[in-house]
């Protein structure tokens, strides 16, 4: 593909904004990685904004940080309250400087949401997703958490950010203080709408008069909470009045509560799924807004703001995914741009776990000055062999250091088990990886062999050898399981088998759920998605939420597993409760504890608590773990043979772990 000069003006166009003028249009969104909690990752943090500054990128906002201890997002987490801290934080603002670049700091209250039995709120209402239940603020706790906000705000400039941004949506203090979901105050902050206002409005009024006119503020409002006793659209429509009037600059968008039960950012929501919402905001108000929540693609961003939707458009985990997103635009490389693929198994799974976050596709992600693929003026070859996502990762890395690369793969394409994985709806995101690889292939001359399935005289001659040859369908020893009803989730997710009316899914991992999602799937418009959501228009129903069409199954499907543990158990933090509840929607009949007895013409006999039974079906999918595929290397996967390396799935078979795939495939490049 490649693009016009000038295709997209709009999105890279200047946007002044009190004293301060951005390059473009482009937003990195606030995401905590973990780097904002010690005192001593603050030169890692710096390298990451650098990197983010360094590829043109129009303004950072940082991770969140607490206007005051009972602000934390876990116990001793970032904070801003002190002189000494802002100053610290010159680190950070110096080198997005030094690279032309603008950063905002994020402040940010968890009010419920803080890990810690120190934590406040508006009432004391305890979340569903934290086990603390939270202490009332008093009237005077309140006042004072104004003002420590607005000292917050004060020293972000003194740390020469170029602006601010308080966050005000996902369900944080501010969101608590707004909705009557949670606050249940009789004081002037709580009661009717515009005493819950109260608070937020005056947040800003105070901030403002602490850091003067021209200092961008920047305010995330929720637009659509998606629970129930949240705002309004009119609510929301009378807080962005009256923030205008009390001195925002920007209004960037934010979706739902962290506690909600629609998903809002992974990869099986919509691109683009709630600008609509924006665009109405936009309509409201005269300071510019900000559009955000799947949008990871240059053509979305430049059309979203050429349509007049939004002014700016907010991107977060795109800009983990590829630093250098807006260079590559402006430079016609669109096509080279690593797009996040809304996995999340990096980035907010890792921030939920307590560790420190990275990106699947782009495993450098807060890992700059550790992960580092330096420029060589070595001409060693080097040969890769597999083409899936550790091979493709190899071999990428290591051409761009310089050294000269083979891939060979035995298939017609490139992607491996990722190309099965694109198959899976709602991941259909995937492609675009194995198109940026495939791009970046060539674009750095790597001698690409396909329908070359490599052997021992190959590779003889080559100086460092890298194995990535994957995995294959471990196919379980049942009675009966060459019967023709029988399939590996290979064959049904590649096309090459289709499924009939009735189907069995053996094994409940990672794999049978997206085989079941798979199976059970219809396509479905956008409209359909959120009325399968239950996702209302917020003029019409509170927060946004509406009762749910029931979707209408495809096919009468089965998921059994071996294992009596609740099926779903070891999918991602934030996206796997959304892959349950869309089998769930899809009427998938799940089986745990059992035994797999035997499979013939009646179907798959299985026993679960001594009882036996048969499961009628016309296929029977399995989905029982995979074996590595390694005949290439000689003795253990533990073994170490001088300038040969064994990574991804022949190193390792598991669930079909692109995470760790990828991940080794840089970092044995980075080791060559």
């Amino acid at each position: 593909m490649t693009y016009e000069t000038g295709q997209f003006t709009h999105m890279l166009s200047p946007l002044t904004v009190g004293d301060l003028t951005l390059r473009n249009r482009i937003v990195m969104g606030s995401m905590h990685t973990g780097l904002e909690d010690r005192r001593g990752d603050i030169p890692k943090l710096a390298a990451y904004f650098r990197e983010r500054a360094a590829g043109g990128t129009g303004l950072i906002v940082t991770g969140g940080y607490a206007p005051n201890k009972r602000g934390w997002l876990k116990p001793f987490a970032s904070e801003m309250t002190s002189r000494v801290q802002a100053m610290r934080h010159r680190e950070i603002t110096g080198e997005v400087h030094e690279e032309g670049g603008a950063i905002a700091l994020q402040v940010l209250h968890a009010g419920r949401y803080g890990y810690s039995p120190l934590s406040v709120s508006a009432s004391a209402v305890k979340s569903p997703i934290n086990p603390f239940k939270p202490s009332a603020l008093s009237t005077k706790g309140v006042e004072d958490t104004i003002n420590d906000f607005a000292k917050s705000v004060a020293l972000a400039k003194k740390a020469g950010y170029d602006a601010v941004e308080i966050m005000g949506s996902e369900g944080y203090l501010i969101n608590q203080f707004i909705a009557e979901r949670v606050n249940q105050r009789t004081d002037k902050y709580g009661g009717s709408a515009v005493n819950r206002m109260r608070f937020p409005i005056e947040i800003v009024r105070r901030s403002r008069e602490l850091v003067g006119e021209g200092f961008p503020i920047m305010f995330r409002i929720s637009l659509v909470d998606l629970v129930e006793g949240g705002q309004t659209w009119e609510e929301t429509v009378e807080l962005a009045y009256g923030l205008q009037e009390a001195g925002v600059s920007i209004l960037n968008t934010g979706i739902g509560w962290h506690e909600a039960r629609v998903p809002t950012i992974i990869t099986q929501v919509p691109r683009g799924a709630w600008v609509d919402y924006t665009a109405r905001l936009k309509a409201e108000v005269t300071v510019p807004v900000c559009a955000s929540n799947r949008i990871n693609t240059p053509e979305l961003a430049e059309s979203i703001i050429a349509n007049g939707q939004a002014d700016l458009v907010s991107m977060a985990r795109p800009l983990l995914a590829d630093p250098d997103f807006v260079n590559k635009t402006a430079a016609g490389r669109a096509d080279e741009i690593n797009t996040c693929i809304a996995c999340n198994q990096a980035c907010l799974d890792h921030v939920f776990a307590n560790k420190k976050s990275s990106c699947l596709v782009n495993p450098r992600a807060c890992n700059e000055t550790t992960l580092v693929l330096a420029p060589t003026r070595s001409k060693k070859s080097v040969a890769v062999v597999g083409a899936g996502p550790a091979g493709l990762s190899a071999a990428v890395s290591a051409a761009e250091r310089g050294l000269s690369v083979t891939l060979f793969e035995k298939s017609e394409e490139l992607g491996g088990q990722f190309r099965l994985a694109m198959m899976v709806p709602g991941k259909e995101d995937f492609q675009d990886t194995l198109r940026y690889y495939a791009r970046r292939l060539e674009v750095l001359g790597v001698d690409v062999r396909l329908k070359t399935e490599a052997n021992s005289d190959d590779l003889d001659g080559f100086d460092q050898v890298i194995i990535a040859t994957g995995v294959e369908p471990r196919i379980p020893s049942i009675p009966g399981v060459n019967h023709r009803s029988v399939a590996t989730y290979a064959e049904v997710l590649s096309g090459r088998v289709v499924p009939g009316k009735r189907v069995a899914v053996v094994g409940a991992g990672g794999i049978g759920v997206d085989v079941s999602v798979a199976l059970a799937h219809e396509e479905e418009s956008l409209a359909d998605w959120m009325a399968h959501w239950g996702v209302g228009d917020p003029a019409e129903h509170r927060g946004g939420l509406t009762e749910r069409e029931p979707r209408t199954p495809v096919r009468d499907i089965t998921l059994i597993q071996r294992k009596e543990t609740r099926i779903g158990l070891g999918l991602g933090k934030t996206s796997g409760w959304a892959h349950m509840a869309h089998l769930k929607q899809d009427g998938v009949k799940m089986i745990t504890g059992a035994s797999y007895d035997r499979i013939d013409d009646e179907g798959l006999h299985i026993t679960v608590d001594g009882q036996p039974s048969v499961i009628e079906a016309d296929t029977i999918v399995l989905c029982a773990g995979q074996e590595s595929v390694r005949s290439l290397w000689s003795g253990s996967p533990e073994d170490s043979i001088p300038n040969w390396h064994l990574i991804g799935g022949a190193h390792l078979a598991g669930e079909l772990d692109a995470k760790r795939a990828i991940r080794q495939g840089t970092e044995v490049a980075a080791s060559l």
